[in-house]
């Protein structure tokens, strides 16, 4: 799946670079008030480090390819503050002494808030950074066959973002957009029988389109 994400990105970029840029005053520019609503395909890439209660055992995380909504509101032309909704479901299995052992799955919601910068808001291409918190929970956790009960607790964490928006036509624009998030999680398996300490720190990469009111 993440091969065809980054296949899909390659295309849609290639067909940005085909289309005619956007003068500065023909380019649909950013203004203090303005909401710009994304649509985008993420790929949600844990780069997980853990610990466990079994001596030598450690927890993988699976990648997740998943649609994302974004809101953005515009306080100045260059500054605005978005926030980022979507859920999706990881396998987690076991590594080290683990390895071969199926540990279960969970759904994860992990919304986050960042402040971003845009630079060049009046031209056609649109770059920006931004840093923000997330903050995760987890749902619907199932063990793997021989477990009876598998728990995961998230909390607050940091974000760091950077991407571009591209004008394409009238008020719509095309997005690929990168984030690192830092998020601890501490899971349980057998009511706490079994213990792990996971820094999940996922790269979160997307691409998208966007609307601008």
């Amino acid at each position: 799946m993440k091969k065809i994400l980054l296949s899909s990105a390659c295309l849609a970029l290639m067909g940005v670079a085909a289309i005619e840029p956007a003068s500065a005053q023909d380019a649909a520019g950013f203004q203090a008030g303005d909401w710009l609503i994304r649509g985008r395909i993420i790929d949600v890439i844990p780069q997980e480090d853990s610990s466990t209660s079994v001596a030598g055992g450690e927890v993988a995380v699976g990648n997740r390819v998943a649609p994302e909504l974004d809101f953005s509101y515009f306080f100045t032309p260059n500054l605005a503050a978005e926030l980022i909704l979507a859920t999706t479901r990881h396998e987690l299995d076991g590594k080290g002494t683990l390895t071969g052992t199926p540990i279960g799955d969970a759904w994860i919601v992990p919304p986050t808030l960042t402040l971003q910068y845009h630079f060049m808001p009046e031209q056609a291409f649109k770059p920006y950074v931004g840093a923000g918190v997330n903050y995760s929970w987890f749902w619907n956790e199932k063990p793997a066959a021989g477990f009876n009960k598998l728990e995961m607790t998230g909390g607050f964490g940091y974000a760091l973002q950077a991407g571009f928006d591209y004008n394409i036509a009238d008020n719509w624009y095309f997005n690929a957009d990168i984030k690192k998030i830092w998020l601890n999680v501490d899971a349980s398996l057998n009511s706490g029988g079994v213990t792990a300490d996971v820094d999940l720190d996922p790269v979160v990469v997307g691409v998208g389109l966007g609307y601008k009111f």
